[in-house]
């Protein structure tokens, strides 16, 4: 008894390994994992501002050094690539603002000026800004691209010999 797989059974096997491994993991190799995001961490005396970049959005959670305490009545102005971007106070305590200068990658200063009670405080620090933030980065890599073409040439050795085994059956 001879086994035959289907030659389409194949193919979709070839396939479905082909989009498991290339493209069903975000970018941190993990499948369902979300794409990297970009953090920055910057500190004051008084004030640790923490930010995580979301495509062209930027969340901070603001709190007190001393008893890590969220800071909720604050104005925060943050300054990115030269341009100043008041950020707006939400509803969970954080702050955000969107600007379209997150989105391109590379190191960028940022500054969070914070003012509160009369005060203002400055914290600085330098945000590394991946490569298209919140979209896949393995997508039309090379890596994928050698999948796609190892299993077309699978599919393509499969053909060929099955179509070598039926002329020697008929001969």
């Amino acid at each position: 008894m001879r086994w035959r797989l289907p030659f389409g059974f194949v193919c979709a096997l070839a396939l479905s390994s082909t989009a498991a491994a290339a493209g069903g993991a975000g970018t941190n190799g993990v499948p369902g994992d979300p794409p990297a995001s970009s953090r920055v961490e910057a500190r004051s005396a008084d004030l640790l501002a923490v930010g995580v970049v979301h495509g062209d959005r930027l969340i901070i959670h603001l709190s007190r050094l001393i008893d890590n305490a969220p800071v909720r009545d604050a104005a925060v102005t943050v300054v990115l690539r030269g341009a100043a971007h008041p950020a707006v106070a939400e509803t969970d305590g954080s702050y955000a603002l969107q600007s379209k200068d997150l989105t391109l990658p590379g190191a960028a200063a940022i500054e969070f000026q914070v003012s509160q009670a009369g005060a203002q405080q400055s914290l600085k620090a330098t945000l590394q800004i991946t490569g298209g933030a919140g979209q896949p980065e393995n997508r039309g890599s090379a890596r994928q691209l050698w999948w796609w073409v190892l299993n077309f040439a699978v599919c393509i050795g499969f053909l060929l010999l099955i179509s070598r085994r039926r002329k020697a059956s008929r001969t």
